[in-house]
């Protein structure tokens, strides 16, 4: 029985025994007006949900969404050559010509189960994605994956095979004019999905975990007459690079702990009015995690809030909806000639910690629909940040601008003051098999270089079992080389981080290798001292990665040795 339930029941029968004894119209009325009064504080706090969510709870990009993290050599998407005139931007002006890309003539239907097999053939692809049926036969040829990997799932439920190469797609806004319909078997289920149920009951001030699993995380709270701390017992470590997000708007509180696979969420409606002002404190040895908030008026809280969809619930990260919040360009930098950092600044009640090895997803409407993509957040400068900058509320993107890039182009025609959507932290890089690693390798090209600023820091400031950091850095010319006179630096000052630069397309005054990854490259590169344990990270274009997986495999580098980042 939910504690709403459990709070309802003890009102009627406060009421029932009254009126076993007087009856009287006072107690009538004083429980009427109670009645209303929880009426009137659920539709608050559910109106505030609603206008602090600017996306349904479990709105597209699909749940869990994450940039994808193979494991070794396993391919992730295979690429094909597009006909000219079918970029992303083609299909989106396609798309929206008006002309009917389901063949129902504006009609939606409920498709059944036999239905949706009929329609599996090149020229009549229908599938299904998560309770919904798209129409996906003029897609065909712009699909970036082909047309094979669409018609693997023709007439039938694709979401499986869609989740194992690109979650993170917007797919409900790309192929919003394809809506067929929804499966007739799923509907409730999406309908839950799309509007999230009212808010359910008063929180107790007393920790709420449930007493059969030990290892669960649990949460307590304490107030003053001026704050309210929430604490949070993860009952184990934490990184110190942070792992907590809290979002606060509107009364509506929303705290997710990354703990490993899993997430840890809290979700409510607070009691009272808070400011939008949130501190964040953390004892990453003993796994505790307080979070502070000032209350707009002095007084006491009966209750921490109501709870909220999800609360409380400790579940698989790809299992969570991806959360969005708005964010402000308010400051580009440049870095080389085509690649920036763009620095956003989250919302007053927002604090972000996002662990070393995540990434974001960003957000913005293109044309009409809702493009997005996945960037790993940096260090302001390669150093790392202070213990402080995990208070701060900025983010530090650094973003090659591609000149065909439909996304890039966009970010780089905004200004400072504009907007953008940011995710919370998402992907599956565990630190874990860092904490037995003797020499860390790290193998990137291009903008690959983003996920090794942070794991460069940490090996060198935190990791001292960590004796040698070593970086392959592959770029195409001198002038494409992120933070080249960082690195030097940074090599210079410090005996146990080593950077070695390979050019494919040297100039004439280069001095230092050239050429592209190959095995002989990586077997000279990765040196194994005796008795050491080593660790590599690979990161660059899906061919790059994939050759570079391959290669290691080849090198007997096991799948618990290495780790490639996918997007």
């Amino acid at each position: 029985m939910s504690d709403e339930n459990q709070t309802d029941s003890e009102e009627e029968d406060d009421s029932e025994s009254g009126s076993s004894g007087r009856q009287n119209s006072s107690s009538f009325i004083t429980f009427f007006k109670s009645l209303i009064s929880g009426f009137v504080r659920k539709w608050d706090c559910l109106r505030s949900v609603r206008n602090m969510l600017n996306i349904p709870t479990q709105s597209f990009p699909a749940p869990s969404s994450q940039q994808r993290i193979a494991p070794s050599g396993q391919s992730g998407r295979n690429k094909v050559a597009l006909k000219p005139g079918h970029s992303l931007m083609d299909w989106i002006r396609f798309s929206k010509s008006g002309k009917d890309l389901t063949g129902l003539r504006g009609r939606r239907i409920e498709v059944t189960e036999e239905e949706l097999q009929k329609h599996n053939r090149r020229d009549d692809c229908w599938t299904c994605i998560r309770g919904m049926v798209y129409n996906v036969t003029p897609y065909m040829d712009y699909h970036p994956g082909g047309e094979e990997e669409l018609m693997k799932a023709a007439g039938k439920d694709g979401t499986d095979l869609f989740d194992q190469v690109h979650r993170w797609v917007n797919y409900e806004s790309m192929l919003k004019e394809c809506l067929v319909g929804r499966m007739a078997a799923k509907g409730s289920t999406a309908l839950k999905a799309i509007i999230p149920p009212p808010p359910t009951g008063l929180v107790p001030s007393t920790s709420v975990a449930p007493p059969d699993k030990d290892s669960r995380p649990r949460y307590d709270w304490f107030q003053t007459d001026v704050t309210v701390h929430l604490v949070i017992y993860t009952k184990r470590k934490i990184p110190s690079s942070g792992c907590t997000t809290v979002d606060l708007e509107a009364r509506v509180l929303q705290v997710e702990v990354l703990l490993g696979k899993m997430s840890y969420m809290i979700h409510l409606c607070l009691a009272g009015e808070a400011e939008a002002s949130v501190a964040v404190h953390t004892a990453n040895s003993v796994g505790k995690i307080q979070i502070t908030m000032r209350k707009q008026a002095k007084g006491k809280w009966e209750s921490l809030g109501q709870p909220l969809e999800f609360h409380n619930t400790f579940q698989r990260k790809k299992d969570r909806a991806l959360f969005y919040r708005d964010c402000v360009l308010v400051a580009k930098t440049e870095v080389n000639h085509n690649t920036f950092v763009f620095k956003l600044q989250l919302p007053r009640g927002t604090v972000m910690h996002v662990p070393v090895g995540k990434h974001v997803y960003l957000k913005a409407l293109i044309q009409d629909t809702e493009v997005v993509r996945p960037y790993t957040p940096v260090d302001q400068n390669l150093t790392g940040p202070t213990q402080h900058s995990l208070q701060e509320s900025d983010l530090y993107l650094m973003i090659k601008v591609y000149p065909d890039g439909v996304f890039t182009q966009h970010l780089n025609t905004l200004h400072i003051g504009d907007h953008l959507s940011v995710s919370s932290p998402e992907g599956t890089f565990s630190l874990h098999r860092l904490l037995d690693a003797t020499n860390l390798y790290l193998l990137a090209a291009g903008t690959g270089f983003t996920p090794m600023v942070r794991l460069i820091h940490l090996a060198l400031q935190d990791m001292d079992g960590i004796r040698k950091t070593k970086l392959l850095f592959f770029n195409r010319r001198e002038e494409d080389i992120l933070w080249h006179s960082e690195l030097d630096e940074l090599a210079a000052n410090n005996a146990r981080f080593q950077v070695e630069y390979i050019l494919s397309e040297p100039s004439e005054s280069w001095t230092g290798r050239n050429g592209r990854v190959t095995e002989s490259v990586l077997n000279e590169f990765l040196i194994r001292p005796q008795g050491s344990k080593c660790y590599v990270c690979t990161c660059g274009p899906t061919a790059f990665t994939e050759l570079t997986t391959g290669l290691l495999k080849q090198l007997n580098f096991s799948e618990e040795e290495l780790h490639a980042f996918q997007g």
